[in-house]
């Protein structure tokens, strides 16, 4: 699979704010199987970004492209399809059933778009320190341990693409680490590719290209 960006620029931008944007008003392409790190200092429109990348969002100018099909043109069932299928995603704001329990909203992932066994949540959670939350509520975990039950939520699905939009941001650098291991393994197995927007540079991502946005 292959995601490309033509010209894309918010429609809420003013004039000039995507000057310097090596993304904003840009031709340029993302393939499966290379990471890409995208730097984005606060107010240049990263979870924006992401928003468009998904799906969520079409207020910008340009075009978005799945594999050549421009995802503006997509209906509902259409987007489903490629999104179970190709894409991933953690939000920003996580978007957890927080009045379900951590296995709750692991499962329902994993059996609406099939790809490890159930076992595999388990040894998950324990690779992130949270196998002890499994049957709480998600409202009763801290926010970091909220971060962590959204990561291994999005790893359950098939997917070309993971996107991540500030994936880190309540959790210690030891956790930081051992939740971009577990994605950067995770990938490595689907040769699929991690797109990661972030305030700043994380050294321990291994990506192909950084770009700013």
């Amino acid at each position: 699979m292959q995601i490309s960006l033509q010209q894309v620029v918010p429609v809420f931008f003013e004039t000039g704010k995507a000057d310097g944007s090596q993304l904003w008003n840009q031709t340029i392409s993302f393939n499966k199987g290379e990471n890409i790190h995208i730097i984005a200092p606060s107010g240049s429109g990263k979870t924006s970004f992401i928003h468009f990348l998904y799906g969520l969002r079409k207020d910008y100018f340009g075009k978005i492209l799945y594999d050549n099909n421009d995802i503006k043109t997509f209906d509902v069932e259409k987007f489903s399809i490629w999104r179970q299928q190709n894409i991933s995603i953690i939000f920003q704001d996580l978007r957890l059933f927080t009045q379900q329990t951590v296995w709750q909203n692991l499962e329902i992932k994993r059996l609406l778009s099939p790809y490890h066994k159930e076992s595999k949540i388990t040894a998950m959670a324990k690779r992130l320190g949270i196998e002890s939350k499994l049957e709480k509520l998600c409202n009763t975990c801290s926010y970091g341990e909220q971060q962590r039950i959204a990561i291994i939520r999005a790893l359950q699905q098939p997917f070309d693409f993971l996107l991540l939009d500030e994936p880190f941001s309540h959790l210690d650098e030891s956790n930081r680490q051992k939740a971009m291991q577990l994605m950067e393994d995770e990938a490595a197995e689907r040769n699929a590719s991690i797109i990661l927007t972030d305030l700043k540079k994380i050294d321990y991502f291994k990506s192909e290209r950084i770009l700013y946005l």
